[in-house]
């Protein structure tokens, strides 16, 4: 049994058509099933157990890279297959995965080619895209081995399944990519130094695959996970020991 939860922004008219297009091809492919919407206060994990318990078997999260976060750091330990079909712009995931954007990802969906995904941890919250901290004074120490301060400012991204792009100043016209591998976090960490009297400016980040970070601020610094913001003084980010079974492409980037 199939159960499709859609984002709200799909209630928008310019997603009315490939919404049904893909309706028509998921009874087609004799996959069609239940369809929720996803509120702003939705309570993902509640949702998706009620439905397990009546017999779901596969959760399809039907949005973008935001949708995607939303659902999945709250529901990442249901005991369920998930499926994920792309719409709209920001879908930097469903590259990760393999998955078109648009209707030829009902096709993917059909084939049920299925794979373990990695699941982050943080502070006794999950998150499986990116966690990022924002420009602070901080202590990274990673593995228990190794330390990382800057004079200034650093920031750190860390990425699950969410690709981290880049440039090197507001000038840089060259946008850089570099998608996460499996098995590991990477963390990407930019230190920042003054420019002027007002401004800073990034400098190359440094890559750290890793298996457990803990970051330290002089004074609380904001995080955002999965599209969730926070105030910390200190974060410890590690993998998870659950995985989520996830339907994934042929063409995924692991």
């Amino acid at each position: 049994m199939y159960v499709y939860i859609y984002d709200n922004f799909l209630r928008q008219k310019n997603f009315l058509p490939i919404i049904h297009a893909m309706e028509v091809i998921l009874t087609d492919y004799g996959i069609a099933g239940k369809i929720l919407r996803l509120q702003n206060y939705t309570d993902s994990k509640a949702i998706i157990e009620d439905e397990i318990k009546r017999g779901a078997k596969t959760i399809v999260i039907v949005g973008n890279d935001a949708t995607f976060g939303q659902i999945l750091s709250r529901s990442a330990t249901c005991n369920c297959t998930f499926g994920f079909l792309p719409v709209g712009p920001n879908n930097t995931i469903a590259e990760v995965l393999g998955i078109p954007v648009g209707v030829e990802a009902c096709t993917v969906l059909s084939r049920r080619r299925k794979e373990f995904l990695d699941v982050g941890w943080m502070n006794n919250r999950y998150f499986v895209s990116q966690l990022k901290v924002m420009p602070s004074k901080l202590e990274v120490v990673y593995d228990e081995r190794f330390k990382v301060t800057a004079a200034e400012k650093m920031e750190v991204i860390v990425c699950n399944l969410q690709p981290f792009f880049w440039t090197r100043d507001k000038k840089d016209k060259e946008q850089r990519v570099i998608h996460p591998q499996d098995g590991k976090l990477e963390a990407f960490i930019r230190p920042l130094t003054k420019s002027g009297w007002w401004g800073y400016k990034y400098e190359e980040p440094s890559i750290f695959p890793f298996e457990e970070m803990i970051i330290t601020g002089r004074e609380p610094f904001s995080v955002e996970a999965d599209g969730k913001m926070s105030k910390e003084i200190k974060v410890k980010i590690k993998l998870a020991h659950s995985k989520v079974e996830m339907i994934v492409g042929r063409d995924r980037k692991f």
